[in-house]
């Protein structure tokens, strides 16, 4: 990696940062919603129905960064949407009533949206800079922001610091970590537009698009976001409420801590994995291990092995989802590739949607155990479609040397 522009290194540690603070800022407001519940005295339905809100919102804000970034840049969108994070941590930090929550929720919703979509392209734009697979390590990052978040909220509570205090503390750290590392990013005339590109307009770039390969990756994201949420909101009912676990609460959270501390790992290796076997066989085994794990959480006959089996899950499948983005990312190039990044970042939000909703439905109507047959359908459907992915590891077949070498004068 000598070879590498410091241009490029630069680019990769800064956003590397802003998938952590998206992550660790996320952690905080979904962490704190308990004490916002007993503040405001919000019914379980309403804060549910808010998150259904801020994750559609979230995906109006990934059509405002698509259309921010094709004008200025991502790396202008980026540093945008990490300033509308802090303030919107503010204004939730400050809300006088539920009416004033829930318009910051909202207005963090875009944020989210914004910066969800913007790093995603950055991390595209310095992969092709590297030659290389790399987009795993970003989603590492992510993870690790969020355990991070998660372990901040803890310790504020241990302390006994106020809900208004911890909010403003992490809105200040957002606020401060953006300042300094935006200017790192890549700029337009780094990343988006280099010399050897045609600027194609919006629709030339949807002409240029294999639609079936685009299609195949998005469900593919869906569907790995469908499981992440379905992980993240029923582990832990699913070990206190089943019949047959009877979990504690503190053993059912070790479930979705299982899930993510794989989650990591798996993120961590990612790459390596990648460049060794390529997209398509990775893919496969990810979801292979996915249905395993999932398999293991139907079936379990205790609280032990149901976590053992969020933990095998989550050691496959989170590293399909910056593989979407990574082959999204050679279908085409130049501002095109921001429209299209933002418009795959889409796919994300339905499959919170849906993911969420239906196994909601499905547990309301049966059992959490039962529920957890959609995750594990999903799953499989994910083997199915991993024949979309190179059968190689092709992230630098387009290392755009031009690139590189205009980053390195």
């Amino acid at each position: 990696m000598s070879s590498i522009a410091p241009v490029l290194r630069g680019a990769r540690i800064a956003n590397s940062f802003a998938f952590a603070l998206q992550g660790f800022f996320f952690a905080v407001v979904l962490t704190e919603l308990p004490q916002q519940q007993e503040k405001f005295g919000l019914s379980d339905e309403l804060i549910a129905g808010s998150i259904v809100v801020v994750s559609l919102l979230a995906g109006g804000g990934s059509v405002l960064a698509e259309q921010l970034a094709v004008r200025w840049s991502s790396q202008t969108t980026l540093r945008l949407g990490l300033l509308l994070i802090t303030a919107t941590g503010c204004a939730i930090a400050f809300a006088p009533n539920t009416a004033g929550l829930l318009i910051a929720l909202c207005g963090y919703g875009i944020a989210l949206g914004m910066v969800d979509a913007s790093t995603n392209m950055q991390a595209v734009f310095i992969q092709h800079g590297y030659g290389t697979f790399i987009l795993s390590s970003f989603y590492a990052a992510w993870s690790a922001g969020s355990i991070t978040g998660a372990l901040f909220v803890a310790g504020a509570e241990a302390l006994e610091v106020t809900l208004r205090q911890t909010l403003l503390t992490a809105a200040v750290l957002v606020l401060v970590a953006g300042l300094v590392l935006g200017p790192r990013l890549l700029a337009a005339d780094e990343a988006e537009a280099s010399p050897a590109e045609r600027l194609p307009s919006e629709s030339e770039a949807i002409r240029a698009v294999a639609l079936r390969a685009y299609l195949g990756f998005g469900i593919a994201m869906a569907l790995v976001f469908a499981i992440d949420i379905a992980v993240g909101s029923f582990s832990a009912l699913y070990l206190e409420n089943d019949g047959t676990l009877r979990a504690g609460a503190s053993a059912a959270a070790l479930a979705l801590a299982a899930y993510q501390g794989a989650s990591l790992l798996a993120r961590l290796t990612g790459d390596w994995w990648v460049r060794r076997f390529g997209p398509r066989r990775v893919v496969r085994a990810a979801a292979a291990i996915g249905v395993a794990g999932l398999a293991l959480v139907v079936a379990a006959p205790a609280p032990a092995v149901a976590i053992a089996g969020f933990f095998v899950a989550g050691i496959g499948l989170p590293v399909i989802a910056p593989l979407c983005f990574s082959e999204a990312g050679r279908l085409t190039s130049g501002r095109a590739l921001d429209s299209l990044i933002a418009r795959l970042n889409l796919f994300n939000y339905a499959g919170t949607l849906i993911g969420g909703g239906l196994v909601g439905a499905v547990a309301a109507g049966f059992s959490h155990r039962v529920s957890f047959l959609v995750p594990l359908l999903f799953a499989a459907v994910l083997i199915v479609l991993a024949g979309v992915f190179h059968a190689r590891s092709e992230a630098g077949e387009r290392p755009a040397d031009h690139r590189r070498a205009s980053l390195e004068k």
